[in-house]
């Protein structure tokens, strides 16, 4: 597989499949398999979520997959400024070849989606789900990772994690290490004097948001008892988001978990691409 070398010097692999206009898609291309392409199915997911996405557009567009997400955990960023992660996705898109393209990211890696696109010129679209691009939860975020910062740097209770039901984000037990919880601190931290009133002129491209109507998470105490709403700012503030340039859908009855699913995905993202790339 080939790789690119990112800010930090790391080296994050990427997959290219099809051909046509260019899609970098930060996820996965590696299906999971056994122990935990079980657990994932519990919880409602595709253990071949990345490799669904790229199969569902490589026959149109020439998708670009990387496992980012993946590749910070394993190797996390000392300081995951925006501006360095613009420039890790900018450098998957060179090594890739690709000199114009479009880009899709889900919930944090939308929030990366919006930052790239204040960052350059060669984004052709920006499809973020998620994660509203107008009225996203900074604080919120910010809270959260904080108390999953200090979470992860407390001992472990073996018997914490189970299966089954519902995935509950607000409940859920962390198993990152400090090194991995602390770089997504340093990013919501750089983050909280984002003016993204002020951005929307500033991005040059096409654009689509979505998010599931029931992408609303409460947290409880231990995580700063803050609500993370990614549903409400779309359908509250849709008029203005239109005015603002972006596309919005809203997906019916979805949480956070099912409408990243790529049953729910590719309906908005394959045709809306399509479309982007027709005018």
């Amino acid at each position: 597989m080939p790789s690119a070398t990112l800010h930090d010097g790391t080296r994050v692999g990427y997959e290219i499949q099809g051909s046509g206009p260019a899609v970098l898609l930060p996820v996965d291309p590696v299906p999971k398999e056994g122990a935990r392409a079980e657990e994932l199915r519990r919880w409602g997911m595709d253990p071949a979520l990345g490799r669904t996405l790229a199969d569902g557009l490589g026959d149109t567009f020439q998708v670009i997959a990387f496992d980012y997400e993946g590749h910070r955990m394993n190797h996390p960023a000392a300081a995951l400024t925006p501006d360095r992660l613009a420039a890790d996705l900018l450098a998957v898109a060179d090594a890739a070849g690709a000199g114009r393209f479009a880009y899709y990211g889900y919930s944090w890696l939308a929030l990366a989606g919006l930052q790239l696109a204040l960052r350059t010129d060669r984004l052709a679209a920006l499809a973020m789900g998620g994660f509203p691009p107008l009225g996203g939860p900074y604080a919120q975020m910010l809270q959260v990772t904080a108390a999953a910062h200090a979470m992860a740097r407390r001992p472990k209770d073996p018997a914490g994690s189970g299966g089954g039901g519902e995935y509950d984000w607000s409940s859920v037990e962390i198993a990152a290490d400090g090194a991995q919880t602390a770089q997504f601190l340093g990013l919501y931290q750089s983050l909280a004097e984002f003016d993204e009133e002020a951005a929307q002129s500033r991005i040059g491209c096409r654009r689509l948001c979505f998010a599931g109507s029931a992408d609303v998470i409460p947290y409880g105490p231990e995580w700063g008892g803050v609500t993370v709403d990614m549903a409400g700012p779309l359908t509250r503030d849709r008029a203005r988001l239109e005015v603002a340039g972006w596309q919005v859908r809203v997906l019916d009855g979805l949480d956070h978990t099912g409408a990243m699913q790529p049953g729910a995905v590719l309906p908005v993202l394959r045709p809306w691409l399509t479309e982007v790339y027709a005018d």
